[in-house]
């Protein structure tokens, strides 16, 4: 459960960013992003509640193992790409990709989360000109503020396939700053292990100019996924290659236990919304009250199953 209070989403100016996550969620429908099954409000607060997804993050994989096969890589970028498609098919932009936002559901499949940054009704690639998402992996349009679209998310790929069989960034540096740098003009390094097919698939994602960078298209008939049923992977009839070790849908066991050890709890509200915030309320919609069994998410969206009882809850399907 993502909780969100209205005084910080006002007070940061992200009324337009929250009210996107939440229509973005809602329009989509992919195996492998989250799902959004319930959006509702209090007086003081904003709701998203989305499936559980108990396999834990890619990230805490990666940061066990810290290099994964190239089976394994394939596998992972394949199922985000066909993600990252389909939001484009539908004129929205992702714009956080990382490893931290990719989840493993049970049998080990992907499960994108995290829609805060997404924007839809992006129809080219110089559709936005918003600074954000994670700056290791932000595309060098966004960078330069130049405008960007769709093209930005594949080059996210690119930084995250690069990751995932190395390790590390392929831009990482001691400062945001040096990273921006390295992001408009170092060359990408590959080590010597590496596949000429994963780097070609890379190169092509990590291409500055954006006319010249991979699209949906030339990543599906890519080299590196040749031996890849696509629309057997769509269905979730591919085996995955690493099987989260989850003991069930109420294990928390595959999060860090950093976050999983601390109290579910339901942070206060100081008060009712200030007189300089309330006249504001119109961005969010009045739902009603009734009580109902909840998926709790930590804000790392650490999960536990509990009820929440108070009537002050307001549930309703699919509206803020």
């Amino acid at each position: 459960m993502k909780v969100l209070q209205k005084t910080e989403v006002i007070k940061r100016k992200v009324v337009d960013h929250t009210k996107s996550e939440r229509q973005v969620l809602e329009a989509v429908t992919h195996p492998f992003i989250v799902s959004l099954r319930y959006a509702f409000q209090t007086e003081s607060k904003l709701y998203l509640i989305m499936d559980y997804i108990e396999g834990g993050e890619l990230f805490g994989r990666l940061d066990k193992e810290y290099e994964l096969p190239e089976l394994d890589t394939q596998f992972y970028a394949a199922e985000v790409a066909l993600a990252i498609s389909h939001l484009h098919s539908l004129d929205i932009i992702y714009r956080d990709l990382k490893p931290e936002n990719i989840l493993l559901d049970a049998q080990g499949h992907v499960c994108v989360t995290d829609f805060g940054f997404a924007k839809a009704d992006i129809t080219d690639d110089n559709g936005t000109r918003t600074f954000c998402g994670t700056v290791q992996y932000m595309s060098p349009e966004i960078v330069q503020k130049t405008g960007h679209g769709k093209s930005a998310d594949w080059w996210a790929l690119g930084v995250l396939v690069y990751e995932m069989l190395t390790g590390k960034t392929p831009f990482h540096a001691r400062n945001r700053k040096n990273i921006q740098q390295k992001i408009m003009s170092s060359k990408v390094q590959f080590p010597r292990w590496m596949s000429p097919e994963v780097q070609s698939l890379i190169r092509g994602l990590l291409r500055r100019p954006i006319h010249k960078r991979f699209d949906w298209e030339q990543v599906k008939k890519h080299q590196f996924f040749d031996n890849l049923d696509w629309e057997k992977l769509l269905r979730k009839e591919l085996v995955p290659p690493y099987k989260p070790p989850s003991r069930g849908q109420q294990d928390v066991s595959c999060f860090d236990p950093r976050f999983t050890n601390e109290p579910v709890v339901d942070s206060p509200c100081l008060g009712p919304l200030s007189p300089s915030v309330a006249p504001m309320q119109h961005h969010f919609k009045v739902s009603s009250h009734k009580n109902f069994p909840l998926l709790l998410w930590h804000p790392r969206r650490i999960s536990a199953v509990v009820t929440l009882l108070p009537p002050c809850f307001a549930p309703l399907p699919r509206s803020i």
